[in-house]
């Protein structure tokens, strides 16, 4: 009773302040709606990435793979550092530029309108089948062994999974649907406090836990000992070439990967097109570069503690959630849990109002209607969220057919599924913003050629690349390098009768942050010193 009374009291209050803040804020424009008036400042940009990233696929799925595999998995976290000093680096000073307010929207300036309409097919495409069921699946059995809703209720997994995943996505739907990209940011920035003071506290806990019971109950000192004397080769972040993240695979399709998903994903880049200045938008995707840092203390240390706690008595993706309830006091897990829902709100409802943006404006006004005004969008763009959040509450619980499909966990099977989009829209970008010769026909032989690649020898034939075997991360890389040599051939044989140059709207300020370069060499760095530092474990 005191876990339910004190999240319902931490979810009301963000919930009130996020109303109380954007209660006098117009939704009935397309800009004010979507893009929030182009007037976010810099810590909620920041924040709202944060925990737009941030969710239970991460928690749950990340920490599982930590659980399976130990600190290699950490690449997924420091990684995407570098990703996001290119996003504010490389693609944040053009998409403003352009003032956009998708990414196929700069793309059909670039290329042309079907490849502008054709890419947001696949965003969409990838926010129903991919980001969205999975956001509500992982949120799902984390409420579900928190709260123990099975025993509570007296029914089945399968039930309370469809109860659990059907509530969070009602309520996800209503802030997104109805309160547009500000809610979202402004009740992700209370939520982003709660989690950096949670999630923290959860390692720190069990730390403490691992010293007392495991080692001579010495506590929190006694804990990290433990940690580095038993098993010490689970704390390297240099992964074989046999394991799951080979160390090779950061420079291929790791890198690519987290590319895609920092700088050219619609619902991570939405919150910075919002920024009220690209200086603004800098410092908050830098912000954000430099907390992804922090990354493993609370999404892969926690798994490999309770590795350490549970053994082989539990599944890897219900570790986090088994550790959560085991070392929180009462009190604390309805806190804990609160602000996890917050940040599965904030995946779910960001999504959402992503699908919404992109079908309103590069769709229905592209396509179906367009004359259609400011009004007019926001309503189809609520519908069309309805419509989408029904299709994802329908498909996150099939979610456990597909893990028994030889899947290396949650976290894994998610990854695999996206690069079906994510290689082929990011060789595009890509080549959109740095060859100027590529033309529409390649960019869309591109897509097609990558999507049926992926779908072919990723997914049907498991990796394997004429009778080769290799990791999937590879052969991702693989096909970059492939659908970008057509385009760049296609060019060559054909190219466009003028270079593109782009052209500024004058939508937002670009003068840059002075110290943008600066920053992002320092977090460079610190990641080369992380990497190298932790390397000694296990040797």
């Amino acid at each position: 009773m005191i876990q339910i009374i004190a999240f319902l009291i931490f979810t009301g209050l963000v919930g009130f302040f996020s109303w109380r803040a954007t209660r006098r804020d117009s939704h009935s424009t397309a800009t004010g709606y979507f893009l929030a008036g182009r007037s976010l400042p810099w810590i909620v940009v920041g924040c709202s990435l944060l925990l737009t990233n941030l969710s239970t696929e991460q928690l749950v799925g990340l920490n599982g793979g930590a659980f399976a595999n130990g600190m290699q998995v950490m690449a997924w976290e420091v990684w995407s550092s570098i990703a996001i000093v290119l996003m504010a680096l490389v693609f944040l000073p053009r998409y403003l530029k352009g003032g956009v307010a998708t990414v196929s929207a700069f793309l059909e300036r670039r290329y042309s309108k079907p490849v502008g309409t054709a890419v947001s097919v696949l965003l969409l495409l990838s926010l129903l089948t991919n980001l969205l069921p999975f956001v509500l699946y992982s949120g799902a059995l984390f409420m579900i062994k928190v709260f123990n809703i099975e025993q509570i209720l007296n029914i089945e997994h399968a039930q309370a999974l469809w109860i659990t995943v059907i509530a969070l996505g009602v309520v996800g739907s209503f802030y997104a649907i109805f309160g547009g990209l500000k809610a979202v940011a402004i009740s992700d920035t209370f939520n982003g406090i709660g989690l950096l003071f949670g999630g923290l506290l959860i390692p720190v806990l069990g730390l403490i836990y691992l010293g007392n019971e495991f080692g001579g109950g010495g506590g929190f000192g006694a804990g990290i000992s433990y940690l580095t004397e038993n098993h010490p080769e689970r704390l390297s972040p240099i992964g074989k070439e046999d394991e799951n993240i080979p160390f090779s695979t950061l420079f291929t399709g790791m890198l690519l990967i987290t590319t895609y998903y920092w700088c050219t994903n619609q619902a991570i880049v939405q919150r910075t097109f919002a920024s009220k200045s690209l200086a603004e938008g800098q410092k908050g995707v830098l912000f954000a570069a430099g907390m992804k840092l922090l990354g493993p203390l609370y999404l892969v240390l926690p798994g490999i503690i309770a590795w350490h706690m549970f053994g082989d008595t539990i599944q890897p993706d219900d570790s986090y959630g088994a550790l959560v309830d085991k070392v929180l006091p009462a009190p604390l897990v309805g806190f804990f849990a609160a602000v996890i829902f917050g940040a599965i709100l904030s995946s779910f409802n960001s999504s959402l109002n992503s699908a919404a943006t992109l079908f309103s404006i590069d769709i229905y006004k592209g396509w179906i209607k367009k004359g259609a005004t400011d009004q007019q969008m926001v309503k189809v763009g609520k519908l069309f969220g309805i419509v989408i959040a029904i299709g994802a509450i329908v498909l996150a619980p099939m979610i456990d057919v597909l893990k028994g499909a030889g899947f290396d966990g949650l976290f894994d099977l998610m990854k695999n599924l996206a690069a079906l989009y994510n290689i082929p829209l990011l060789a595009v970008v890509l080549m959109g913003i740095f060859h100027k010769k590529v033309t529409s026909a390649g960019a869309m032989s591109a897509i097609i050629i990558g999507f049926v690649f992926w779908g072919y020898f990723g997914l049907y034939k498991e990796n394997n690349l004429f009778g080769y075997k290799m990791h999937w991360l590879h052969l991702a890389a693989i096909n970059f390098v492939l659908i970008s040599a057509i385009m760049i051939i296609m060019a060559m044989i054909q190219p466009r009768e003028k270079a593109y140059e782009q052209t500024y709207t004058n939508d937002v300020d670009i003068t840059p942050w002075k110290w943008a370069k600066a920053c992002g060499i320092i977090i460079l760095v610190l990641i080369a010193l992380m990497y190298w530092g932790m390397s000694f474990f296990g040797v």
